[in-house]
């Protein structure tokens, strides 16, 4: 696997670079930072506020079901970094600038999106206003990753493969 990861790290690398130039920009950067900040979970909890504020107590089951989707995407996500070890676009090309810290290590898949997608999707089953506000701020959580130069495309897509999974078998 690894060797497939080096591959893939060299045929990504020119989209990263190009990607990641629009956050010289200091109003880009700190408006797919804040993001990229509000996808480690405040919103997601807002969100589910949210839901409970339309739909009160018959919605804690669904509620309960994206936390158990929230524990097991950080275990599986976790799982597969430590194990896969493929380090972050800003780490392996010197031309990458970091747009804010990274929460771990290493890149494989993207945690931030494999929650956007399996929250964004968990909510479209549930409430078409909450899913309307959730699906722009999925799809700007994942081009965040990449502008910010944390992931690469492909940690992108397989973390909204995964989100995908767990959303689609726990609901």
């Amino acid at each position: 696997m690894a060797a497939v990861l080096q591959q893939l790290d060299h045929l990504e690398r020119d989209v990263c670079i190009r990607i990641n130039q629009f956050a010289r920009h200091t109003g880009v950067r700190r408006f797919f930072s804040l993001i990229s900040k509000l996808g480690d979970g405040g919103l997601w909890a807002a969100f589910g506020v949210l839901l409970y504020i339309r739909h009160g107590n018959p919605i804690l089951p669904d509620i309960l079901k994206m936390a158990l989707v929230a524990g097991l995407g950080v275990l599986i996500y976790k799982l597969l970094k430590g194990k896969l070890i493929r380090h972050r676009p800003y780490v392996s090309h010197e031309p990458i600038e970091c747009g804010t810290a990274p929460l771990d290590q290493y890149s494989f898949p993207s945690g931030h999106t494999l929650h956007a997608v399996s929250f964004t999707l968990m909510f479209a089953q549930l409430d078409p206003l909450v899913a309307a506000l959730a699906v722009p701020f999925a799809a700007l959580i994942a081009v965040s990753r990449v502008l910010l130069g944390l992931h690469y495309p492909s940690d992108v897509l397989v973390g909204a493969l995964i989100g995908a999974a767990l959303a689609l078998g726990i609901a």
